[in-house]
């Protein structure tokens, strides 16, 4: 049998030394001291308030179906709206659209609706029963 040509893994010689032991730093300019870093907090941006919008149940004329209905928005087109929608229905697993301005969830789902709203810089107001 012939011994296999292994390759050494214990590190040999080469593993200590510095390839940078050589290099000289004679005719380099000194270099200037780093300040401390800077400790100033940036403020935190103030929440844009985007205005009301009421959060209503409703049920009639939907064959006995519970639906969630956000209306009176200012200044928001139907893009936004659309993306709301979105993900009003994805953290609520439901199905949804927008119909004349509004915004439509299946389901009673007035507390997710809201916590969405509040992070996209609206102020919901819950109304009706």
């Amino acid at each position: 049998m012939t011994k296999s040509a292994r390759i050494p893994t214990d590190g040999g010689q080469n593993i200590g030394q510095n390839p940078f032991a050589a290099l000289s730093s004679d005719g380099l300019p000194a270099a200037k001291p780093v300040p401390p870093p800077a400790t100033i907090h940036a403020p935190k941006p103030e929440k844009k308030n985007r205005g009301r919008v009421d959060i209503i149940r409703e049920k009639a004329g939907r064959g006995g179906k519970t639906v969630t209905v956000v209306t009176n928005f200012i200044g928001i087109g139907l893009p936004e709206k659309e993306q709301l929608a979105k993900a009003m229905q994805r953290a609520c697993g439901t199905g949804g659209t927008v119909k004349e301005g509004r915004i439509e969830i299946q389901g009673d789902q007035r507390e997710q609706v809201a916590r969405i709203l509040t992070e996209a810089g609206f102020r919901p107001v819950l109304a009706g029963g």
